[in-house]
């Protein structure tokens, strides 16, 4: 019996562990020594430096002869470590990019291992049954009062929100199908504010759509009263609307009115998406699941928990009130969901997503729901937001920071007082190129600010004042 070749062995079957176990012990140790060389949250240096030293140490990428399986692990993994950005650091604070907790990633480990594909039952028998009890279940918390509240797990909110607008476009048509869809004789106007996640406008781009009507958010959020004079104008002169709103937007963290913007929907007999993507967590938490009033009364609602979620990329969610809204996105292919197949009690899952092969990104979410629980997840909403506020209540006492506005979620805008706007993007620069900080940038209509988005619940009040510290260190005097 020929000996397979080093690095040859598979991830399943009753040997997999054991093939497993001496390769993991490579890959953390070099995760290891890779954080202890970065030493910060971003390598110092700047794009080229982390360039160069990607392409000397992985040099030849794709050798004739390879090197083995702990050398390539060890080689790798090490350098991308180095190399990386790093939110579980306290001064990477820049995006909606959390650290993922190790219970989530072990999880995610076993997802890799098993490699379900979620696009028909044979392929994925246990994991379809996960991912339906489980998308339920967080649908069930969007839609409380609903009878058979349902949700599509999706890469993101980018995805919740194109699948969110084709279910719109869909239900303004329902004659069509997928391969000879039917369009009324006005297509679907969306309705949107100006703080709305720039997926919002793509998405109707790719789905054909007229551009949507943008309207003034000066304050951050979309008023209702700017809505209702919208919808008023448009009454008589155009087709279906679909209003969307935005809990969380990813420059300040703002949350629109839903109740208020719910109540303007139906008056006007629109169609209501939120994007929840960044504030949906909320949930999750007794003390500020209150803010979120009014999201059950959405049409769709976007969640992701790789964001407020502590869960490694991608954990998305589409949440709907009933099953019958996702009707548009039935499909067939015979390998995959025959119908004599679906007839006899096997699980359609072509149906359930517009991607054919997915990734079982449902264990992950329900290995962390189950282990920590609502109240669990909710503790870590709450001290995320907590130290957005003591962040907050920091610059707010200090002589020369500027506060743009107390934080709704977890980002805090702020800025050295008197700074300009060239000023500002240098700093935020010069933290970058020498590894110290990762702050983001937002510009609102008074102008550019520094961004910091925090999502370690472990950050402590210290952390805080050494970021202000740097910024400091780097402001013209």
């Amino acid at each position: 019996m020929t000996v397979p070749p080093a690095g040859t062995a598979l991830a399943g079957g009753t040997n997999g562990p054991r093939a497993l176990r001496p390769l993991l012990d490579t890959v953390l140790d070099a995760l290891t020594t890779g954080a202890e060389d970065r030493a910060g949250p971003l390598p110092p240096g700047g794009p080229d430096t982390v360039t160069r030293a990607v392409r000397d140490a992985c040099h030849p990428v794709f050798p004739d002869h390879g090197t083995g399986p702990h050398t390539a692990l060890r080689t790798l993994v090490h350098t991308l470590a180095a190399g990386a950005s790093d939110p579980a650091d306290p001064h990477c604070a820049a995006h909606l990019h959390c650290p993922p907790l190790a219970l989530a990633t072990a999880a995610d480990l076993a997802a890799c291992a098993l490699n379900p594909s979620m696009d028909s039952w044979d392929q994925a028998p246990a994991a379809s049954a996960l991912e339906a009890l489980t998308s339920r279940a967080l649908a069930a918390l969007v839609y409380p009062q609903a009878t058979d509240p349902d949700a599509l797990i999706t890469t993101g909110g980018t995805e919740s929100n194109q699948l969110a607008l084709l279910l719109a476009r869909e239900a303004a048509a329902p004659a069509g199908t997928a391969t000879e869809p039917h369009r009324p004789a006005r297509p679907l106007q969306i309705v949107c504010g100006a703080n709305a996640h720039h997926s919002i406008p793509r998405s109707a781009w790719l789905l054909g759509l007229p551009e949507p009507l943008t309207l003034p958010t000066p304050d951050g959020i979309l008023t209702p009263d700017t809505v209702h004079t919208c919808l008023a104008n448009l009454a008589g002169r155009a087709g279906p609307v679909l209003l969307t709103a935005t809990a969380g937007t990813t420059d300040s963290g703002a949350i629109d009115p839903l109740a208020d913007l719910a109540d303007v929907a139906a008056r006007h007999g629109a169609r209501f998406h939120i994007d929840a993507a960044y504030g949906g967590a909320l949930l999750f938490s007794d003390t500020h699941r209150s803010t979120l009033h009014g999201l059950a009364r959405a049409h769709t609602v976007g969640l992701d928990l790789h964001k407020l979620g502590w869960q490694p990329v991608a954990a998305g969610l589409l949440a709907v009130p009933g099953p019958a809204t996702l009707a548009p996105l039935a499909h067939q292919a015979d390998y995959l969901n025959a119908d004599d197949d679906t007839e006899a009690g096997l699980p359609d899952l072509l149906s359930r997503s517009l991607r054919t092969t997915r990734r079982p990104d449902i264990l992950k979410i329900a290995v962390t729901l189950k282990a920590l629980g609502r109240h669990g997840l909710g503790e870590l909403v709450d001290r995320t937001l907590a130290a957005a506020q003591t962040l907050a209540d920091l610059i707010e006492a200090h002589p020369r920071y500027e506060l743009h506005s107390r934080p709704p979620l977890s980002t805090v805008l702020f800025r050295p007082t008197g700074a300009d706007d060239t000023t500002l993007a240098t700093i935020r620069r010069t933290l970058l190129t020498d590894g110290q900080a990762v702050l983001g940038r937002a510009t609102t209509p008074t102008g550019l600010w520094l961004k910091a988005t925090l999502l370690n619940p472990h950050t402590q009040p210290g952390d805080l004042t050494t970021l202000l510290k740097l910024v400091e260190g780097h402001t013209p005097r």
